[in-house]
């Protein structure tokens, strides 16, 4: 988050916040002498990030909340996050529901009456919760308090593709005895229902958690980087990339094929967790259901699409 704080300061947020908070002009004219005679850094000083290198420099802050200000990265990431979270779901849901997503299955018995609005209700009202959860935890990331760093050389290529599958098994682990736990009957009826109300889910529903349950099962991703470290911009790649696999899981589709499956938890592994509910609380991989004793392979026999086609035929062969 701290690379798109950057990023946003810069290009645009520098010049807003010199308009609705402006600097005394004493402040700023002391700052301009301060620095009449010094070279002005990179974004970052302490550590040049060299992606900085084809932004515009800083020039003399205008605004009495400068850029390390505690409330104004407090609205900034409000603003960004939930612009941010709202574009990657909309977007990504609506392509995987028009262009992967199989309509038959809304003939589904056990699909609900105007189940996507209802899914994108239930998403885009958690929204505003998850990112009050998540807040403190950005701040304490764009603050310099995680192990994020700038340059590749710091710790070197091997370790930066090293980094990569780190990140996914100890998030995959971690959320998967999280899931597990949302599972528990005395967690499950409060906080982890809601996003099982969807037994056929569509990809709007891949976001319709309660805002308690979405945070926990995000929190490995912001516990990674304050215990390993990785290069922000990777890291900002992968919380990308996360939201859209959650979105593809749930796009209904179910290879059961293919031999990667084995080793990949795939929307036909989660599919099945909707229906079964107590199998497949994996996210990216099959190990930890192995481990665990709650793998369930994905077969034809178990495809909901059956069910949907034999709706069908009972209504004259049209999807609903």
């Amino acid at each position: 988050m701290d690379v798109v704080l950057e990023y946003a300061d810069y290009y645009l947020l520098d010049s807003l916040y010199a308009k609705w908070v402006p600097a005394d002009p004493l402040h700023a004219t002391s700052t301009l002498s301060a620095l009449s005679n010094a070279s002005l850094p990179l974004l970052n000083a302490s550590s040049p990030d060299p992606f900085s290198a084809y932004l515009p420099q800083p020039g003399v802050p205008t605004s009495a909340w400068p850029q390390d200000h505690l409330g104004r990265q407090l609205l900034s990431l409000s603003v960004i996050t939930m612009i941010g979270i709202n574009l990657l779901y909309f977007i990504f849901a609506y392509a995987s529901y028009a262009f992967i997503f199989d309509h038959r299955l809304k003939s589904h018995s056990r699909y609900l009456p105007n189940q996507i609005s209802k899914e994108i209700r239930l998403s885009v009202g958690s929204f505003p919760g998850m990112m009050v959860l998540m807040m403190p935890w950005f701040l304490m990331e764009v603050r310099g308090y995680s192990k994020l760093y700038h340059r590749v050389d710091e710790y070197g290529w091997a370790y930066f593709f090293l980094s990569i599958p780190l990140f996914l098994l100890f998030t995959d682990y971690c959320i998967y005895w999280i899931h597990r736990g949302l599972h528990h009957p005395s967690v499950y009826r409060y906080i982890h229902k809601p996003h099982h109300k969807w037994i056929v889910p569509t990809p709007f529903a891949s976001h319709a958690f309660h805002p308690l349950d979405g945070t926990a099962q995000g929190m490995p991703y912001h516990f990674f980087i304050f215990l390993f470290p990785l290069q922000r911009h990777l890291y900002l790649g992968l919380f990308v990339f996360v939201n859209v696999w959650t979105i593809l899981i749930h796009d209904g589709d179910m290879l059961v094929d293919h031999p990667l499956l084995r080793f990949i938890n795939g929307p036909a592994h989660h599919t099945l967790h909707h229906i079964y509910f107590t199998v497949n609380y994996g996210q990216y991989f099959t190990w930890a259901d192995w481990v665990g004793g709650s793998f369930k392979q994905p077969g034809k026999e178990l495809d909901p699409l059956l069910d949907a086609l034999e709706n069908m035929k009972k209504k004259g062969g049209k999807a609903e």
